[in-house]
């Protein structure tokens, strides 16, 4: 706190703040040390023991913080003394200066990426990289724990930890990768036709049977409901499945039912102007019931189905040994059971004697409920393919597995595997495993898929192993190839790439920026895309809170998680292609919606746009309530609780998302917030009077202003003035929208939030991006003396105009990147 002292003190104390410590004294004592002294240290900050020059990682740290407060003029708070602007320019000059001084001393003391295995993600890419096919129908990581992530990272080495369990699981998933595709009995394709006994389950079984026989498969909802009724088609002849794995061809007889019903569309939660969709899923019967979702579903084919006339409708799919097809209405109506309660009580006149109520049975004889309908299904396989399959090939070579090149065979194949050349001991190892074998009877064949099994286990396979020497500091050529491909792809080096890399010039910065640019370019770093995204807006958490199906039921009948996926993906990749500005993550006039999103936004994009169109460019000059990442749905979504949302979530998901910034966690004497809230009516009164106590204060008058603009979005990300309508006669609360920063700088709703964050603190959200590029790509978090090389990487991105392209360029050229 300022104080008054004689003008002889004051002109002395004026003379020692030339000096830069004394300037940095004085400038605590009179601004900072009352709440941040070592006794008090609120918000886990203390800077009394802060002095000039810089010796230590911990100086370095609390440099930062007092900059970007000061910077920020989130401290002082609002009411104590402020300095004035000639102070804080003064101060912000000293700590630069000895920031730059100190870098030096810190420039070969920065951190080492930890040896770290794949993920789950990378793991099951590598393996359809060198197997060449998908290999999600198998679900390989299906049984593996529960992967760990670090700061919403999936790549950070320290988090990937291997278990006894783990390892056993690597075994199994090899063993079943290369037994099921490469040691599959030869077998000619077989036919098989199913006309009848179309069973369907539970309460659908009594009604198709006395109306149909069993000889139509209906489906009446799309799969992801709640009651789960006509939602999966199932083949009940077909139950064991296919016995190889391997394409097979499907065809079924279909025909979409009344889309031009006269019952109330509200009533189905479907847009009947679109075509029925049709899609195989895979099933087991032996995973559990076959007409509910299982773990191992992913969709192998979709088409339109015909309303006039059934038609064959043709399907090339990929099935596992053991699976069957099962069919699937993709945007069909939501909720059959509910539908078919609705109908009885609007729609019952139209039926004979509707003394008790209309039954399913009755409904499917005299009404009008949409389905689709199948009377035929043919299967045809497993097909053959060209050199005994794609497996074969990536695996063995072109003229597939040759006894007397054996051992030549699974050295190549070793090699893509351990993605550099293998070393003596990998050779007698692989060999000795194949003769093993061969000693043991086995066939030579079954020898070398036994050492595939091997090399699929082997640490250099399952992990990023290093061959760079631990006494260097810069990764040799092999080594950066696959630190380059898996952060771009997630998958193993390419075959121009390895060249690269033994060539030796991929260390060159032209070459390594010329490699970047043609993997970017490639359809494969949609992964990059893909796991960035789910780790920097934490993504791939949405669905883990989900909305009440009654309040939301489209988050669900639509796939609405996808679709909210997809726009950041778009949205990103359009940034990455045209080199566009990261500003626009803050705010753009423009993003990426298909039919559903722009029902969600309002738009009128939602009149035009069919469902066959997919995503499309959309502008939103004329819309204030959308742009930028904070104005997508997916954000608003993994933002909230799905229930309700809170300024406190939002305002820290901005805080540590976009600003880069990690709030301390609430002190244990922190009361709930719930705690002497009586009489509030809306989260934000609630907070006023939680942050009433001084403890809570320190840390929400930073949060709560970051989320008070997003309150006028409600859990999934729709629009919202008013909150919803209490129980009783209450009114609905208004939304406030409004906020004012610890800066002092205030908004009136959420465009002029993104206002604010343009117009200050646009460096701080692209350093921040830059730091999650450099953790993302080279799997450690960042550490203080790696701010200095950020720093140059943020001069060099805006002197090109924040582009992103150049910005991933940047940071996969940075020594942080090349180095351990």
């Amino acid at each position: 706190m300022s104080c008054w002292v004689p003008a002889s003190e004051a002109e002395s104390k004026s003379q020692d703040a030339s000096e830069p410590q004394a300037l940095v004294a004085n400038f605590m004592g009179d601004y900072c040390l009352q709440c941040h002294d070592t006794g008090s240290a609120e918000g886990e900050r203390e800077f009394e023991s802060f002095t000039l020059p810089i010796t230590s990682e911990q100086q370095l740290i609390t440099a930062d913080e007092i900059i970007d407060s000061v910077t920020l003029k989130v401290m002082p708070p609002e009411d104590a003394d402020q300095p004035s602007d000639e102070e804080r320019l003064a101060l912000l000059e000293v700590l630069r200066n000895g920031i730059q001084q100190a870098r030096e001393n810190f420039r070969s003391s920065g951190g080492r990426t930890v040896m770290r295995r794949l993920s789950n993600r990378e793991y099951e890419n590598t393996l359809a990289t060198l197997f060449d096919r998908r290999v999600d129908t198998l679900g390989l990581t299906a049984d593996f724990p529960k992967e760990n992530t670090s700061g919403h990272m999936d790549t950070i080495g320290e988090a990937l930890v291997t278990s006894g369990f783990l390892l056993d699981q690597y075994l199994q998933a090899a063993s079943r990768l290369v037994e099921t595709r490469l040691g599959k009995p030869a077998m000619q394709p077989k036919s098989w036709h199913f006309t009848d006994n179309f069973q369907q389950y539970e309460e659908l079984t009594g009604a198709h049977r006395s109306v149909f026989k069993f000889k139509y498969l209906c489906l009446y909802e799309q799969p992801n409901t709640d009651t789960r009724q006509g939602g999966y088609g199932h083949i009940e002849d077909f139950l064991e499945g296919v016995p190889v794995s391997g394409l097979y061809d499907i065809k079924v007889h279909a025909q979409a039912m009344h889309r031009d019903t006269h019952y109330d569309p509200k009533i189905f939660r479907i847009d009947f102007s679109e075509p029925f969709q049709l899609a195989v899923v895979p099933g087991d019967a032996t995973k559990g019931h076959i007409h509910y979702p299982q773990a191992i579903e992913p969709i192998l084919a979709t088409t339109v189905v015909p309303d006039e006339e059934p038609e064959w409708l043709s399907f090339r799919v990929w099935l596992e040994a053991g699976q069957t097809p099962r069919f699937i209405f993709p945007n069909g109506p939501y909720e059959s059971r509910a539908s078919v309660i609705a109908v009885n009580k609007r729609y019952k006149d139209e039926f004979k004697a509707p003394k008790v109520g209309v039954s399913r049975t009755s409904l499917l004889r005299e009404g009008a409920l949409p389905h689709i309908k199948i009377g035929e299904i043919k299967v045809h396989g497993p097909l053959a393919e060209p050199g005994g399959g794609k497996e074969e090939q990536a695996v063995f070579g072109e003229q597939g597995f040759q006894e007397d090149r054996a051992v030549e065979q699974l050295f190549a194949f070793g090699q893509r595997a351990y993605r550099r050349p293998l070393e003596d001991a990998d050779r007698k190892r692989i060999e000795a495993i194949y003769r093993k074998r061969l000693s043991e009877k086995a066939t030579p064949r079954q020898a070398a898929l036994d050492t595939l099994k091997m090399i699929l286990c082997s640490p250099s396979f399952l992990y990023l192993s290093e061959i760079t020497a631990e006494d260097e500091t810069t990764l040799r050529p092999f080594d950066l190839a696959s630190r380059l491909s898996y952060a771009l792809w997630a998958a193993p080096p390419d075959d121009e790439l390895f060249a690269a890399a033994q060539s030796g010039h991929l260390t060159e910065t032209d070459e390594l920026k010329k490699q970047i640019a043609r993997l970017l370019e490639d359809d494969r770093s949609d992964e990059f895309i893909h796991g960035f995204l789910d780790s920097w807006l934490n993504l791939r958490d949405i669905g883990n809170l989900p909305p009440p199906r009654k309040e939301a039921w489209e988050y669900y009948a639509q796939n609405l998680p996808e679709s909210m996926k997809q726009e950041a993906r778009l949205f990103f990749r359009n940034l990455l292609n045209e080199n566009g500005s990261v500003i626009d993550f803050l705010d753009a006039d423009y993003t990426f919606v298909d039919k559903n999103l722009a029902k969600l936004y309002r738009l009128p994009e939602q009149d035009t746009l069919r469902l066959a169109d997919g995503f499309q460019r959309v502008s939103l000059a004329k819309n204030k309530q959308r742009g930028g990442v904070l104005g997508m749905a997916g954000v608003l979504t993994v933002s909230a609780n799905g229930v309700d949302t809170s300024p406190v979530t939002r305002g820290v998901w901005v805080l540590e998302n976009i600003l880069g910034i990690t709030p301390p966690p609430p002190p244990d004497e922190v009361p709930a917030i719930d705690s002497d809230v009586s009489g509030a009516t809306t989260i934000r009164e609630k907070l006023t009077r939680h942050s009433e106590d001084k403890t809570c204060y320190v840390c929400h008058r930073n949060i709560d202003p970051l989320g008070y603009a997003l309150e006028t979005f409600d859990p999934i990300g729709r629009w919202r003035e008013k909150y919803p309508k209490p129980k009783g006669k209450a009114e609905a609360a208004k939304v406030d929208p409004s906020g004012k920063l610890p800066s002092g700088e205030t908004y009136k709703d959420f465009p002029g939030f993104k206002k604010v964050l343009l117009e200050s603190r646009r460096d701080h959200f692209a350093r921040n991006l830059i730091e999650k590029l450099l953790m993302y790509a080279a799997g450690r978090h960042m550490e203080r003396t790696d701010q200095y090389e950020i720093d140059d990487i943020l001069n060099r991105v805006k002197a090109n105009d924040y582009g992103l392209h150049t910005m991933v360029t940047e940071t996969l050229t940075s020594e942080i990147f090349r180095s351990r």
